[in-house]
């Protein structure tokens, strides 16, 4: 209430109509052996003659009401530190048939499973947030408004976003997803819930774009987020920058997929054990050196292509000795700082307060100010399972073959060396600090 709202009487925002193949063929007049049921194939107008179509759009603007259910567990040791659990309920629509009800049920079970042990008096250090969102399916309204309303208190206070966005898709492969700084938790916690030794997968934890909503998270907030689903294929969902085409397609029920309800229970276990290490470590579980790591190897993959359309435009020892500086300065910050999480000895508050502190805020520096639709603000984020470069110089790539033009791809590498120094400094800075510290420390 009080907020400006556009008035677009009947406009669409949408910028395509989807259609069946089937309709296609009927407004072209395509012959009947054109289209099959079995397989895709292309679809060819005829020879001669035009048709005009006519699309009339008969959307009415309606107001409706998106709500969110928030809940929190208040910590004891760190009460305004925050790791976020986020799930989702049906909405206002019919599509997506029970895909809510995995992650409506599994955030369910771990509050069940949290409040027994609160009943006997136990409390986690940082309080945890459970959220379940509404609007999900129209382009994450409820999370996207709710982080907005209170941007400037979570980026301060989250420390993670843990995502139980459609966490049963399948039933072949689980598919553990993590920023950088969260890839070796959450292998560990893949490896100490796997009963089974001779069957257990390995440490196959990629930084890909999540869907749902941990997007405003991750590339509004900066924050650290993992998510582990099954799949039956080991592959990313694709981008789109249009989440409210809605498709309704078949969808497989729970207990097709799923009727021992195993799999939920493993999701449950494994959520449950990244977020109770994050909510009770005395030092953040978050690996500096696996960011600086991951920044190398994704600009050692980009410089063939750079030097493919730049050439001598771009200095590529330069570019590999950023990224060099960034992992000497994140290999002190692992060494010498994160002593306190494996010494007891060596955790004063103060000191444990502030390397908290800088490993909260890790990924911060890798927020580009523009993206290319469809492509994250986060570029620790990779498009999909296929790519290892930075996504926004991938795009940039295809932008310079398509217009013949170097200015994109110079623009694109210019955020990223950007984000990488940015980074290092606060990497080197956060050890100044500690060093000032401890030097006057009697």
């Amino acid at each position: 209430d009080g907020s400006y709202r556009q008035n677009r009487l009947n406009l669409t925002t949408l910028l395509v109509q989807p259609i069946s193949a089937m309709l296609a063929k009927k407004l072209v007049s395509l012959p009947e052996d054109t289209v099959q049921n079995d397989r895709c194939i292309p679809l060819q107008m005829p020879a001669t003659g035009k048709k005009i179509i006519n699309l009339n759009i008969q959307s009415v603007t309606t107001y409706k009401t998106i709500s969110n259910v928030i809940a929190y567990l208040k910590g004891t040791v760190f009460p305004d530190r925050y790791i976020i659990i986020g799930s989702h309920h049906n909405g206002l629509n019919a599509y997506g048939g029970q895909e809510w009800a995995s992650s409506t049920a599994i955030i369910t079970a771990f509050i069940q499973a949290l409040m027994l042990k609160v009943k006997r008096g136990w409390r986690p250090d940082r309080t945890i947030v459970f959220c379940s969102w509404g609007g999900t399916s129209f382009g994450n309204i409820g999370s996207y408004e709710w982080a907005e309303d209170l941007k400037r208190v979570l980026q301060r206070n989250v420390v993670a976003y843990v995502s139980l966005h459609n966490p049963v898709r399948g039933n072949s492969t689980l598919h553990p997803v993590a920023s950088p700084s969260l890839q070796q938790l959450a292998a560990e916690s893949q490896s100490f819930n796997c009963v089974e030794k001779t069957k257990c997968p390995g440490s196959n934890v990629s930084s890909v774009q999540i869907q749902g909503d941990s997007d405003y998270f991750i590339n509004h907030l900066g924050v650290p987020a993992t998510q582990f689903s099954y799949e039956d294929i080991k592959t990313s969902e694709n981008s789109s920058f249009l989440p409210e085409a809605l498709f309704p397609v078949h969808t497989t029920k729970t207990e097709e997929l799923d009727p021992s309800f195993s799999l939920h229970e493993n999701i449950a276990k494994l959520t449950g054990q990244v977020t109770l290490q994050i909510a009770n470590e005395p030092v953040l579980p978050f690996n500096a050196l696996d960011i600086a790591l991951e920044v190398q190897n994704s600009l050692k993959v980009a410089t063939a292509f750079l030097l493919l359309f730049l050439g001598d435009e771009v200095d590529i020892p330069q570019l590999l000795a950023v990224a060099s500086r960034l992992r000497d300065t994140a290999e002190l910050l692992q060494s010498d700082e994160m002593r306190p999480a494996n010494d007891p000895k060596e955790r004063a508050p103060i000191r444990v307060r502030m390397l908290n502190d800088v490993l909260q805020s890790l990924e911060k520096s890798f927020l580009v100010h523009r993206a290319p639709p469809g492509l994250y603000r986060n570029i620790l984020y990779r498009l999909d399972e296929r790519t290892s470069q930075f996504s926004v110089l991938l795009e940039a790539l295809e932008h310079c073959k398509l217009h013949q033009s170097n200015e994109t791809i110079q623009a694109a590498l210019s955020e990223v060396l950007n984000s990488i120094n940015s980074a290092q400094v606060y990497f080197k800075a956060g050890l100044d600090v500690f060093e000032t510290t401890l030097a006057g420390k009697k």
